[in-house]
């Protein structure tokens, strides 16, 4: 059953983590960035709301975070996407701006800029030029994966280029190429049709798991020449791999715990 929507809110930090549960040391389980809005489903005392994002994702973030709008309950909401459109109309490809409400700051590849934000340095586009700049294709999400996230950290919880984790790494180059997926990479397994290992083409998804019962707990994106882009702890973050490659103890086991690829476009 889904939860009521008691208000909305924008994300006002760069980054906003979202947590497990509502206390700071809680795990980290995802993040919104600025100008993403959010629904407000629970309302704890110190400050913490249980919100939901336009993926359906919800965790817990402090309010420090995030500008509340509505504060009536309970709230008939439009859809996701209409209320970010009503509001948000540029997109950051990596960019840092100065604005009166924030000064300078960075932000990166998918947060939503403020109406007066002035571009110091970097580029952003549109939200109705996003289909121009990132075409919904295989081979250009492919290119998006590798262009956009080389050098990046493994972050659990992360979803940009400054930290992401392998699920976070999918689902943000899917959605900049206008295709949204969930966050989890168990989700993700669901999606699309699947396919064999040796008919993958570029942006198809490997699925992985180290469970004994095979649930997926690892996703890459499949690249020309049998290679494979992923976000992994073991290699500490954003890596390109050859799966062929079985002198490498770290591919064999890769290998060893493939399960599935899935072909969502």
């Amino acid at each position: 059953m889904t939860s009521p929507i008691i208000g909305h809110a924008f994300v006002r930090s760069a980054i906003a983590p979202m947590f497990a549960e509502p206390r700071i040391t809680a795990a980290q389980v995802s993040q919104r960035l600025s100008g993403h809005p959010v629904y407000v489903l629970e309302s704890r005392p110190a400050q913490w709301h249980r919100v939901r994002g336009m993926d359906d994702y919800e965790g817990w973030m402090h309010d420090g975070y995030f500008m509340r709008l509505v504060d009536e309950a309970p709230v008939v909401a439009t859809t996701a996407q209409d209320f970010a459109l009503t509001y948000v109309p540029r997109v950051s490809l990596g960019v840092i701006t100065r604005s009166e409400r924030h000064g300078m700051r960075a932000l990166p590849l998918g947060a939503w800029l403020d109406l007066d934000e002035e571009i110091v340095d970097g580029d952003v586009a549109a939200l109705n030029e996003m289909d121009q700049k990132f075409a919904t294709e295989p081979d250009a999400i492919a290119q998006s994966a590798v262009e956009w996230f080389e050098g990046t950290s493994y972050q659990w919880g992360g979803i940009t280029p400054w930290g992401a984790d392998c699920s976070g790494f999918v689902q943000t180059i899917f959605n900049v190429h206008g295709v949204q997926l969930p966050r989890d990479a168990h989700q993700q397994a669901l999606q699309g049709t699947e396919v064999s290992r040796d008919v993958l083409r570029p942006s198809d998804l490997l699925f992985f798991s180290d469970q004994p019962d095979k649930r997926i707990t690892h996703v890459g994106v499949a690249l020309a020449g049998d290679r494979l882009a992923h976000v992994s702890l073991g290699r500490g973050g954003f890596a390109l791999e050859w799966l062929g490659d079985s002198d490498d103890p770290y591919i064999a086991a890769l290998a060893a715990r493939f399960v599935t690829a899935r072909r969502v476009l």
